[in-house]
């Protein structure tokens, strides 16, 4: 009797269970009926139906610089260099060509030292079909900047983002005039920055990128897909090299085409700070020996006997730390703040010497030597 009293039990309370679940059920399913009535975009007709769409839509979406391009393309220009026969100086004839960009609605143009170096009269020609004479402002072998000016209205100016800064991976387009072709975009990614390798005196830091930069390419825009100006093409690694090359190519980085500028148009030329030192970057061993407070010093290798540094009392071995109250990071932070200085500037720099701190006064002359 007692064995089936809790069988009865136990069935009584199973049947309940079921009863509760499947009153669950047949609530949740009656709430999921309302709401696939009253909200359509929760059935599963519709979903499917807007997932194609959005596929679709997708899938045939133009990925293009189109907008990059309408903004930049007006201002980039097609600069040709004309000289005079050698029998007739009343005679002209096309000597090169290259490119160049308008970063001023006053009319000045950004292009590269080696397209106008030999020209007798520079013909500058826009997109829109204006061509003038252009005037030479001024140009700067070491960095193979020459800037420009023609007079016009309503020139068209490139996008300028002075904050923008370049890093690898970057999408950018090269436009300019390969070949006298006319305009042409070309298509890549910044491949590496800071590039100082195939610079002969060092003092640029290329921009290198895997964008098609051919002859007469030269002096014309490097921009991002935003149309900013990114850097002024100059070169590519078969011209610097005679190397069979593909997919290498480099851009002056814009802030210092900027600052080149800047200086030209101020002094008509760019004057540069010079002491006469040659040196380099002090090992990471040395530099660990020295300890915290000297790290980032150079040695210095060698002095111009007929230098202000050689007047300031400099000689081999010293490594110099500061340079007018700032320190220093390597070689290249001493020839950043050097050039910067003005000539005629007596500024003081701190050296040490066998194990100790000594202050030089050296004052700045002005660098000649490739002018």
């Amino acid at each position: 009797m007692l064995c089936f009293l809790i069988v009865f039990l136990i069935v009584g309370v199973l049947l309940y269970m079921l009863a509760f679940l499947l009153r669950s059920i047949g609530l949740g399913l009656a709430t999921a009926f309302l709401l696939l009535l009253t909200v359509p975009s929760l059935r599963p007709d519709y979903i499917g139906q807007n997932i194609s769409k959005v596929v679709n839509d997708i899938s045939s979406e133009q990925i293009s610089f189109n907008d990059a391009v309408r903004k930049a393309a007006p201002a980039v220009v097609n600069i040709y260099s004309r000289k005079y026969t050698e029998n007739n100086r009343e005679k002209l004839s096309i000597q090169g060509l290259g490119s160049g960009v308008i970063v001023s609605d006053k009319g000045y143009i950004i292009t590269n030292y080696h397209v106008v170096a030999q020209a007798d009269q520079i013909i500058v020609a826009l997109q829109d079909g204006r061509a003038s004479a252009a005037q030479l402002v001024g140009k700067d072998k070491p960095t193979d900047i020459a800037i420009l000016r023609i007079e016009g209205t309503n020139l068209p100016v490139i996008p300028l983002n002075q904050e923008y800064q370049p890093k690898v991976g970057d999408v950018v387009l090269a436009i300019g005039n390969p070949y006298n072709l006319g305009q042409t975009t070309t298509f890549g990614i910044i491949s590496a920055t800071g590039r100082s390798s195939i610079s002969a005196n060092g003092r640029q830091s290329f921009i290198q990128t895997d964008a098609a930069i051919n002859q007469g390419n030269s002096g014309g825009a490097l921009v991002n897909t935003r149309g900013e100006l990114v850097g002024i093409n100059t070169a590519s690694f078969q011209q610097a090299t005679d190397l069979e090359t593909y997919g290498i190519s480099f851009a002056i980085p814009y802030p210092l085409a900027n600052t080149i500028m800047e200086k030209i148009i101020a002094d008509g030329r760019v004057i540069r700070g010079y002491i006469g030192i040659d040196g380099q970057d002090i090992s990471t061993v040395t530099s660990r020996l020295l300890g915290d407070k000297h790290t980032g010093g150079i040695i210095v290798l060698g002095v111009d006997p007929n230098s202000p540094a050689a007047d300031a009392g400099f000689v081999a071995q010293d490594i110099i730390i500061e340079i007018d109250g700032q320190r220093i990071h390597g070689r290249d932070s001493v020839m950043d703040i050097v050039t910067e200085l003005r000539p005629g500037t007596t500024v003081d720099v701190l050296v040490l010497r066998k194990g100790e701190e000594i202050s030089l006064s050296v004052t700045i002359a002005e660098d000649k030597r490739e002018q």
